[in-house]
């Protein structure tokens, strides 16, 4: 009988320690010994490949229930396992929010082994349920709870101190956070110019991003609750936050590390408008330093997507947000290939960085009695990203027709070998992520 049920041979494995050469065995869906000999049912060669750890992106948006013209929970999954990632946190802003006990049961009902990859759904805060966020964050299967401070869907704006504070004293698990300040981007309304994206970062400018993040750093400070701060855009929040890691962890986005602005709205148009925008050249310079210094905690893709028709409407009737879960690594390992950043750094920040902060139980790191998520990469792959790559339903990319180096060969969830060489698996096995905090009441 053989020993394993999956043998991954004669790949580097990136171990919590470093990179070894060393064949993973793995059972019952767990990883079940490092640097093993013995047989398996399914052997997987991996020579001249590196076994990463599962990628999880903290931050997509998969529009179902209400949207799903835009995306669903299988197409959105669907493009995650293209790209490698192989666990995600979705967002609260669907038609309608998730924002009670049976919004959040419903999601996982539509998304139990119909979705690719595992998952985890947050909740929205509002003045309506801020004082049952103590029970809803402890739902199983929740991420926690997600405050959109600025310019958000339906009525998931939570814009006043005082309810911000409200809503911080009501839990535990660290909130996840939009930091726009929502009253100076409705005075700075009269910067939008018609037919021009580019005067997006105009209106929503640096200070609209740096006063929300002051803000809620002084409430999370003065409520005692950890806080992340989502898909931050400015150097200067990065500095403030590094000041405050006590209590506050942060994201960046393959987006605003790679697009400038003075670059992408000439060509993109409106398929570079997103929330907070995409800012200059000497921004993404300044976020790459902070980097560097190791203040970000995670990267997350803010997989938005919309319609090419929505997107085509003049600015600023245009919707905000683009599609990036598939593109979130392939991105990054070209990245590392240009020396931006270290293949270590790219793993904590896709991977341990996410289980560290939120508790995760059982993923993000390549360890005897985890989950035998692996993403394995190619690295020296020279390719262009097309259309056809595509699997989000929205059919589009900001990042088409752009040559890379380094993309996503397998996508291993819980041992299921989910996509090989672009080749989706026949069938879905994407169940709830499990949480230290939900583990036990």
């Amino acid at each position: 009988m053989p020993t394993f049920d999956l043998k991954l041979k004669n790949g580097t494995v990136w171990t919590p320690g470093g990179p070894v050469h060393a064949d993973i065995g793995v059972r019952n869906g767990k990883i079940a010994g490092i640097g093993i000999t013995g047989d398996a049912d399914e052997v997987i060669d991996c020579t001249g490949l590196d076994i990463l750890p599962g990628v999880i992106d903290t931050q997509v948006h998969f529009r179902e229930p209400g949207l799903e013209h835009k995306e669903d929970l299988e197409t959105g999954s669907r493009a995650a396992v293209m790209g490698g990632v192989t666990s995600i946190f979705e967002m609260p802003n669907t038609k309608p929010n998730t924002d009670s006990v049976d919004r959040v049961t419903d999601k996982l009902g539509r998304a139990l082994h119909r979705m690719w990859c595992d998952h985890a759904f947050y909740v929205g805060a509002t003045s309506a349920n801020a004082d049952q966020l103590h029970e809803l964050e402890r739902l199983p299967g929740t991420a926690g709870v997600k405050i959109f401070m600025g310019a958000s869907t339906g009525d998931l704006l939570v814009s006043e101190d005082k309810e911000l504070a409200r809503v911080l004293r009501n839990g535990k698990r660290r909130v996840a956070i939009h930091a726009e300040d929502e009253a100076r981007m409705q005075e700075r309304l009269h910067h939008r110019v018609a037919g021009d994206a580019s005067s997006h970062p105009v209106w929503r400018d640096d200070e609209s991003a740096l006063l929300a993040t002051k803000r809620i750093l002084g409430i999370a400070r003065e409520t005692g609750r950890r806080i992340h701060i989502l898909h931050v855009t400015t150097p200067e929040e990065l500095e403030l936050i590094s000041h405050h890691k006590d209590i506050a962890t942060c994201e960046v986005t393959p987006q605003h590390l790679t697009l400038r602005g003075e670059e992408a709205y000439p060509r993109l148009g409106t398929l570079a408008q997103m929330n907070p925008p995409i800012r200059s050249g000497k921004h993404v310079d300044g976020l790459w330093f902070w980097l560097n210094q190791g203040v970000p905690d995670v990267i997350g893709s803010d997989h938005a997507p919309h319609t090419l028709e929505e997107k085509s409407k003049a600015y600023p009737d245009s919707p905000s947000g683009m599609p990036g879960v598939q593109t979130l690594l392939p991105l990054m390992l070209n990245h590392v290939v240009q020396g931006r950043m270290t293949m270590e750094r790219l793993i904590d920040l896709t991977s341990a960085g996410a289980q560290r902060i939120f508790g995760l139980v059982g993923k993000g790191r390549i360890v005897v009695g985890y989950d035998a998520d692996f993403t394995i990469v190619d690295r020296h792959k020279k390719w262009t990203v097309t259309k056809d790559w595509l699997g989000s339903r929205c059919g589009w990319s900001p990042f088409e027709d752009m040559d890379l180096t380094g993309k996503a060969l397998g996508t291993i969830i819980r041992g299921h070998r989910v996509m090989w060489d672009d080749q989706l698996a026949n069938q879905a096995f994407g169940e709830p992520l499990k949480f230290e905090s939900t583990s036990f009441s």
